[in-house]
């Protein structure tokens, strides 16, 4: 595979991430409302499934997968598009996803804090280094 197509891997693999975990969403919240009797209309705000839902993890690393990750996909999409795929960016784009997948884990399980908060910091500093890699290295071109 050449550096643009294992980009476009990484990218689609923490999509994929995104469906699976929309899914565990979808099951854990249609599983305690069947249990508990709830509603529909009764969480059909936010405050509302706050209030009454007990288990949000899957919904809450739902929502953790739109905010640092859109950072990720910006960046694999300025690399395609401008055709700059430095060499080393491929294999830090897939630890990336890796550590997405990991706090993913953690979240939707046991869900320790300091073990999501330890992932989400190295995932965080990793796309922080990737993106001034790649700036630095597109504009040295």
């Amino acid at each position: 595979m050449n550096p643009a197509q294992l980009l476009v891997l990484a990218f689609v693999t923490l999509v994929l991430l995104n469906f699976l975990v929309a899914i565990r969403m979808l099951k854990v919240r249609i599983t305690e409302m069947r249990t508990r009797k709830i509603a529909p209309q009764k969480v059909a705000l936010s405050a509302q499934r706050t209030e009454r839902l007990q288990d949000s993890r899957a919904s809450d690393n739902y929502n953790h997968l739109f905010e640092l990750p859109v950072l990720f996909y910006a960046l694999c999409l300025l690399a395609i598009a401008t055709q700059h795929i430095p060499n080393w960016l491929p294999t830090l784009a897939f630890i990336f996803v890796i550590s997405r997948i990991i706090h993913s884990l953690i979240q939707c399980t046991y869900n320790k804090v300091m073990h999501r908060f330890a992932v989400f910091l190295f995932g965080l500093f990793l796309l922080m280094g990737m993106w001034i890699g790649f700036a630095l290295s597109y504009l040295s071109v």
